[in-house]
């Protein structure tokens, strides 16, 4: 017997809905928390050079009582990194740095640098996750400070990272040079791009090899939290060979098998996860974006998307003979 219209629409919305609630409660209860580690190498070293382990942290958005994602964290020690970038959005909550500390004590002494996010000195607010299909969320009218002073003391002089927000540093790790520069938070136009010249050129007139002309080519890094087109655009002009960034969550929510629906920024969505090649100006650098280990308290969802950590190596080219 064939059942009436209204009926076998009520039962078609049924079903969706259930659908929909076990979509939910997997990306709540399993995506959020099916932690990963994606594996890139990319060729930027001199010829004969050690490899470089570096570990990219990005978007922790830590808070308290996440112990899970803590003690994960602790154990990215195991990969043995040489260095560390951290491309910001750390805090998730106003005591979320107790929680950072304790997943981030492990990496004392490993040499490291990093930029700031705004989840760095505002907490998060509910807001409708919707809104991001509109384009990048704005500023909230009053936000919640965060002790963004006492996270930099811990990134400084607790474990001996260095900040690159609006400026440049360099590093030797493993005996190749690596010069840094980088952007304090974009997407709240935190960025001072018109100060990087003069950084990068303080930068190269008072590191240790200046003098030094025997020794490897520098390899120069671009680092920021927000991967938005006028960014990446002058890290190649000034030379970056490689750009870390994340802030985009990889879209946090996705369909499989299509590029992120939502960027919260102004890069393509096909480059809003994982290792690409970014053009300017007939030059290119290889550009790194991290999905993010964490998520807003206030949208605890993944699907399609899982929390990552990034393991890069950087290596050596090859001597060509002809």
């Amino acid at each position: 017997m064939t059942q009436p219209p209204a009926r076998t629409a009520a039962t078609a919305l049924g079903a969706v809905a259930a659908v929909g609630a076990a979509a939910f409660a997997y990306g709540a209860l399993v995506e959020r928390n099916r932690f990963t580690i994606r594996r890139e190498t990319v060729t930027v070293l001199d010829p004969g050079a050690r490899p470089i382990t570096v570990l990219h942290l990005s978007d922790l958005h830590m808070a308290p009582w996440q112990q899970r994602k803590q003690e994960w964290v602790r154990s990215l020690t195991l990969l043995e990194p040489d260095l560390i970038i951290n491309t910001g959005d750390n805090l998730g909550h106003a005591d979320g740095i107790e929680g950072l500390e304790k997943a981030l004590q492990v990496f004392a002494g490993i040499p490291g640098v990093f930029v700031h996010g705004s989840n760095d000195y505002f907490g998060p607010q509910l807001k409708n996750p919707f809104s991001y299909f509109g384009g990048p969320s704005a500023r909230p009218a009053k936000p919640n400070t965060l002790d963004t002073s006492r996270l930099e003391r811990y990134f400084e002089d607790t474990l001996g990272w260095l900040s690159l927000n609006n400026t440049a540093r360099a590093i030797e790790v493993r005996g190749s040079r690596l010069e840094f520069f980088g952007t304090n938070d974009a997407h709240r136009n935190w960025d001072r791009l018109d100060a990087l010249p003069g950084a990068i050129d303080d930068m190269r007139e008072n590191v240790g090899w200046a003098d030094d002309p025997s020794g490897p080519d520098p390899v120069a890094i671009g680092v920021t939290h927000a991967p938005y087109r006028r960014v990446l655009d002058s890290f190649v002009t000034h030379g970056a060979e490689i750009i870390f960034a994340g802030h985009t969550h990889g879209g946090q929510v996705r369909i499989p098998g299509l590029p992120a629906l939502v960027t919260n920024c102004d890069i393509p969505r096909e480059q809003a996860q994982g290792l690409s090649v970014w053009h300017h100006a007939r030059r290119a650098a290889f550009l790194e974006v991290s999905a993010g280990i964490g998520t807003s308290i206030y949208a605890p969802v993944r699907f399609a998307c899982a929390p990552e950590a990034v393991v890069v190596t950087l290596a050596p080219g090859d001597i060509g003979y002809s």
